[in-house]
């Protein structure tokens, strides 16, 4: 049917018509300060977004700073807190530097598409988070989209962009190439096999770009990180990107990795260049989250048993959850409507829980997904099991 010529935005009305009918609506849906619901929804997995210290650290780089860094990184938006913050997430992480972000989103937009090009092969799970296909879009290189954990596929898919270079680059440089993984994967909470991710790249002299948004503070030594877990922390091939709104209870985003890749990435990424630096505030409660996990690094291991004691005790009910290697728990539901009917009625009993639908899950399979934390108790735990079998549907 022809648009009317009188209405720009018709389209947009028939797109939502489609959402209705499909269950797939999205609403916002803001939450008090001082909520009574019991959270298994954020992503505070070390439950730092509101300790007294991050608080203060905040309120302090505020006064000191401004509200805002008023400008760009290259401008005037660096100051005395994201160098500190640079030097002590890279030497907390095991390398050489880092490079501070306005979000995790920016951070992987950067790492992307500024270690790539229009000549390179991107090679990107199929379940890699939004950030990374979108910075694989922005890339211009060639991707190549392989199964979900899969080391042999990309091999393959490293090899046979080799083979098909043949004599025709006999003498020049090397294909740039990248491999693109996120380390705990956010809708099931499974995590990569990066020893193994490493060495295919490491065959065909690729580099390996790990997303360690759902991994620091929760795996490795201390809350280090999968990388470091791995023994992949400060590999001269081998770059890390992260959030600092998760298990730092704080906003913005890193990239980390050997000195000369953040330098390039100071003088090419757009999304660093362009973009106005991450406010004081920021900065500084992230700083202090970072330093209360290096004095209590229990912290992290505190946030597995959660984990793995919400798995336990679903599963024991009956309910098809997946065993978690962080702190995502993944529920499987019946239908789009029935997860979204699911958590409301979590909700409605006191619960706050996450609702993934099509197309925020790759594979179409709609799940409630639970974020375990540090702080909680076993008297909560048990709570909110109750409530989610409790509540399940039948169809």
């Amino acid at each position: 049917m022809p648009q009317d010529r009188d209405d720009a935005f018709a389209w947009i009305d028939a797109q939502r018509e489609r959402r209705d009918r499909a269950g797939l609506v999205r609403r916002l849906s803001p939450r008090p300060a001082d909520s009574p619901l019991l959270d298994l929804a954020s992503n505070d997995y070390l439950g730092l977004a509101r300790h007294p210290e991050v608080t203060a650290a905040a309120a302090a780089a505020a006064h000191r700073w401004g509200a805002g860094s008023t400008g760009s990184r290259l401008v005037t938006g660096s100051t005395e807190l994201h160098t500190t913050l640079e030097r002590e997430l890279a030497e907390f992480c095991g390398f050489e530097a880092a490079l501070v972000f306005s979000s995790g989103y920016a951070a992987n937009l950067a790492a992307v598409s500024a270690l790539s090009g229009r000549d390179a092969l991107v090679v990107s799970d199929a379940d890699n988070h939004a950030s990374l296909i979108d910075g694989c879009r922005l890339s211009r290189a060639e991707i190549g989209v392989v199964p979900h954990a899969d080391p042999d596929a990309v091999r393959k898919a490293l090899g046979a962009a080799e083979a098909d270079e043949g004599e025709a680059t006999a003498g020049e440089a090397r294909r740039r190439a990248l491999v693109v993984s996120d380390a705990v994967f956010s809708v099931d909470g499974d995590a990569a096999p990066l020893a193994a991710l490493a060495g295919a790249s490491r065959r065909y002299g690729a580099a390996l770009v790990v997303d360690e948004a759902h991994g620091l503070g929760v795996l490795g030594e201390g809350g280090r990180g999968a990388v470091h877990e791995a023994g992949l922390a400060g590999a001269p091939d081998v770059v890390v990107t992260a959030t600092l709104s998760k298990s730092l209870g704080s906003q913005g985003g890193a990239v980390l990795g050997p000195a000369r890749v953040i330098e390039h990435l100071v003088n090419s990424a757009r999304t660093f260049i362009f973009d106005t630096g991450l406010n004081p505030a920021a900065v500084g409660a992230a700083l202090a989250s970072l330093r209360l996990l290096r004095r209590e690094p229990e912290r992290a291991a505190r946030v597995r048993t959660v984990a793995m004691g919400l798995y336990g005790r679903l599963t024991a009910a009956g309910l098809a959850a997946v065993r978690p290697d962080a702190s995502v728990v993944s529920v499987r539901a019946p239908s789009p409507e029935g997860a979204v009917r699911w958590a409301a009625d979590c909700r409605a009993a006191g619960l706050m829980v996450g609702c993934f639908r099509p197309p925020s899950v790759p594979d179409g399979v709609s799940r409630l997904r639970l974020t375990a934390r540090a702080d909680l108790t076993e008297e909560q735990v048990e709570a909110a099991v109750d409530v989610i079998v409790r509540t399940a549907p039948t169809a």
